[in-house]
């Protein structure tokens, strides 16, 4: 096992380095079909146990609040053991957070779907704070972000595929999810429906547990996961101005991201965008997530190799603000269509500020990773400022909430790259 006594990187070969990024690209994979499914949990659960849109909504808070909660143990636990060990412990229990969803749905118990859900997503959180930062160091400082959009290019293309085998393997199975109000009066059709995720989870639970074999199995470069030395242990990360804004980054782009997911379906069916109903208008939420992954396929993998990373993100800042301005003032397809591609724009914002937030940091590096996965808490504070805001005044109006974010990332953005050019100016 790796402990305390890893010190310093080893060189590995570079063939060795794409073996690793071919393998953490299926962890991205995994956990971003993982996640997506909750779309699918959310109507399923909420009509098994007939509940309101207050309690249905909890899946999400207990899922995204697992972040808040597990990431700087996270951190503290790969300084301990190293990436490929916390890369291992992390699919093991998300494995075993699957494993719950066979009782609870044997019951059926909510408590204990959202205590799933809460394993699943610490698991998750582990594999954030320890696989984000490894791809980062898995090679050239120069061209960590584009290596970081390819790897997440495949999490997109989980979130996109995801809801479609979500919707054929739990709710095509359920009566709840063939009847057109999407619920069911039987008592037995509802405890059956409940024992229709238990199949999948058992199936998913497999997948992660061969792929925690196949990490054990597999040579993974090393590299330093904590202090060297006693200025390193007493540096304190809080004076990383970069770790500092990029956190707040972090926690306004997920939160805009998954806010503007959220309100997708109520604003396309808005009348004075479309006349389409709810169940056309959830199609549409695959160009959304697909604008994500194609972005971080064409734009992050490629591009940011030419590109500096701080200016590419600055400018898919001020194109999201655009189409979301233009949307709010457009009406019918022009309107629906530019709120779509606000999901091209956020294709390379997460990884790019991920690697622009911990850079420089060293073996501070975990635990600044830790910092910016606990961020990923605006997933759940974000959308509730939008319905706050759709309430009051409006739903169009609402969408003023998400371009604040973008305005922010924006500003790091440009800070992060008068600091690059103040650095190459002093350079000699």
């Amino acid at each position: 096992m790796e402990t305390r006594q890893e010190s310093a990187p080893v060189a590995a070969p570079q063939k060795s380095h794409a073996v690793a990024l071919g393998v953490l690209t299926t962890l991205f994979f995994m956990w971003g079909f993982c996640t997506v499914l909750n779309d699918v949990l959310v109507p399923h659960l909420k009509a098994v146990f007939e509940m309101n849109y207050v309690q249905t909504m909890l899946i999400q808070f207990v899922f995204f609040g697992s972040y808040l909660v597990m990431s700087l143990p996270s951190a503290a636990l790969i300084e301990w053991v190293g990436y490929k060990y916390a890369i291992m412990i992390g699919l093991a229990v998300m494995g075993a957070g699957c494993l719950v969803f066979i009782p609870a749905a044997g019951v059926p118990s909510y408590g204990l779907f959202l205590l799933a859900l809460f394993i699943l997503a610490a698991g998750i959180t582990l594999l954030q704070v320890a696989a984000n930062p490894y791809v980062a160091v898995l090679g050239p400082e120069k061209t960590a972000s584009a290596r970081l959009n390819l790897v997440q290019g495949f999490n997109s293309l989980a979130t996109t595929v995801g809801p479609w085998f979500g919707g054929l393997l739990i709710l095509s199975q359920t009566k709840a999810g063939q009847s057109a109000a999407g619920a069911v009066e039987s008592l037995a059709d509802r405890l059956a429906d409940a024992r229709a995720v238990q199949m999948p989870y058992l199936g998913i639970a497999a997948v992660l547990f061969l792929l925690a074999l196949l990490i054990w199995v597999t040579r993974l470069p090393k590299f330093a996961t904590h202090p060297r030395n006693e200025a390193e242990a007493s540096d304190s990360l809080w004076r990383h101005k970069a770790l500092v804004m990029g956190a707040v980054a972090i926690f306004v782009y997920v939160g805009a991201e998954v806010s503007i997911g959220s309100f997708l379906i109520s604003y396309t069916t808005s009348p004075h965008i479309s006349h389409m109903t709810t169940a056309d208008a959830a199609r549409y939420l695959s160009f959304y997530w697909g604008g994500a992954m194609v972005g971080r396929f064409v734009i992050g993998a490629f591009l940011l190799r030419f590109v500096p990373p701080s200016k590419m993100l600055a400018d898919n800042c001020i194109a999201a603000v655009f189409l979301i301005v233009v949307s709010m003032l457009a009406h019918g397809p022009l309107a629906m269509w530019a709120i779509l591609l606000v999901g091209m724009c956020n294709s390379i914002m997460f990884p790019t500020i991920f690697t622009l937030a911990i850079r420089g940091l060293g073996p501070l590096t975990g635990r600044g990773s830790g910092i910016l996965v606990m961020a990923i808490f605006g997933g759940a504070v974000v959308p509730m400022l939008q319905a706050r805001a759709a309430d009051t005044m409006g739903l169009t109006v609402s969408f003023v909430v998400p371009m604040v974010c973008y305005a922010y990332i924006w500003l790091f953005a440009l800070k992060t790259l008068e600091a690059d050019q103040a650095a190459a100016k002093a350079a000699p």
